[in-house]
C-alpha cells in the first residue's frame, strides 16, 4: 500500500512547492509595481505641493490637481464645523473641518487636528477674513472600509465634502477639500500641516525579498531532488550487490538407497 501511496505524495508535494512559488514571484511582481505607484506618487507630490500657492482648480481632476498647494481668502463658518475622525503622530483625535467662504464659492477646509478631549474652548477659531495656505485633497465618500460617516449622530471617519455640505445645508460642495498649512502659534490647536506629503518608499526590498524566497525555494527543492534521486540509486546499487552476493542454491541431493 505505501508503494502505491507514494508517488501521490510526491505529486502532491510538488504542486504545493510549485504554488508556493508562483505566489512569491506574484508578490515580487506586485511590490514592483506598488514601487511604480509610490515612485509616481512622490514625483507628483515633490512638483506640486512644495511650489509657490496657486488659485484652488474651477473643474478639480484628481490625477491634475491634487496636493497642488493654494491660497484662498474668505470667512469661516465656525458653527457648520464638523470633527472627522484621525489618528496621528500626536495621538488619537479628530481633523477639524469647517466651510470656507469665498468670493469664488464654499471651501471645506481641514484646518488641522485637535485632539480627543478637547472642545470648541480649546480650539482657535479666527473670526473675519482669512487667508488660507494649504494643499487639495479628494474628498473621501461615506467613511471607512470598516466604519461608515452617520452624519445624524456626528460621527464622521472620512472627510466626504458631499456628506459635509448636505448636512450643513450648503447647496454646493466641491470634490475635494483643502488640509491647510499650519499658521497658528506652535501649540495651538487645530494643527495644521500634520497630513503627509512624505511617503517612504520600500517596495523594491520588499519585492527583492520576495524573489530572494522564491529563488531559496527553487534551490532547496533542487538539492532536495538531488539528493532523492542519489539515494535513490544507491539503494538500487545495493540491492544489486545483495542479489550478487547472495550464494547459489544447492542442488537437491540424490538418494543413496
Amino acid at each position: 500500500m505505501d508503494t502505491q501511496r507514494r508517488p501521490w505524495v510526491r505529486v502532491t508535494v510538488v504542486c504545493a512547492t510549485l504554488l508556493v512559488f508562483v505566489c512569491l514571484v506574484l508578490l515580487g511582481n506586485w511590490q514592483l509595481r506598488r514601487l511604480a505607484w509610490k515612485q509616481d506618487l512622490i514625483d507628483t507630490v515633490t512638483a506640486r505641493a512644495f511650489q509657490p500657492p496657486v488659485a484652488p482648480p474651477t473643474h478639480f481632476d484628481v490625477s491634475r490637481h491634487r496636493y497642488a498647494r493654494v491660497a484662498v481668502t474668505g470667512v469661516f463658518d465656525h458653527d457648520l464645523s464638523q470633527r472627522v475622525k484621525a489618528v496621528t503622530e500626536l495621538g488619537p483625535g479628530h481633523w477639524l473641518m469647517a466651510p470656507l467662504f469665498a468670493a469664488e464659492g464654499v471651501y471645506w477646509i481641514n484646518r488641522g487636528f485637535v485632539p480627543s478631549g478637547s472642545g470648541p474652548a480649546d480650539w482657535v477659531s479666527p473670526e473675519g477674513t482669512q487667508t488660507i495656505l494649504g494643499h487639495v485633497r479628494a474628498s473621501v465618500p461615506h467613511g471607512t472600509l470598516l466604519e461608515k460617516n452617520d452624519p445624524t449622530a456626528g460621527r464622521w471617519f472620512s472627510p466626504d465634502t458631499a456628506q459635509l455640505s448636505t448636512h450643513a445645508g450648503l447647496s454646493r460642495a466641491e470634490p475635494f477639500y483643502i488640509a491647510a498649512e499650519h499658521a497658528l502659534a506652535p501649540d495651538a490647536w487645530p494643527r495644521g500641516s500634520l497630513m503627509p506629503l512624505t511617503f517612504r518608499n520600500n517596495h523594491l526590498s520588499y519585492a527583492l525579498t520576495w524573489y530572494a524566497m522564491a529563488a531559496g525555494l527553487l534551490v532547496a527543492c533542487v538539492c532536495v531532488f538531488r539528493d532523492s534521486r542519489r539515494r535513490r540509486g544507491t539503494d538500487s546499487h545495493q540491492r544489486g550487490q545483495d542479489c550478487n552476493d547472495q550464494p547459489a542454491s544447492e542442488p537437491p541431493q540424490q538418494s543413496t538407497r
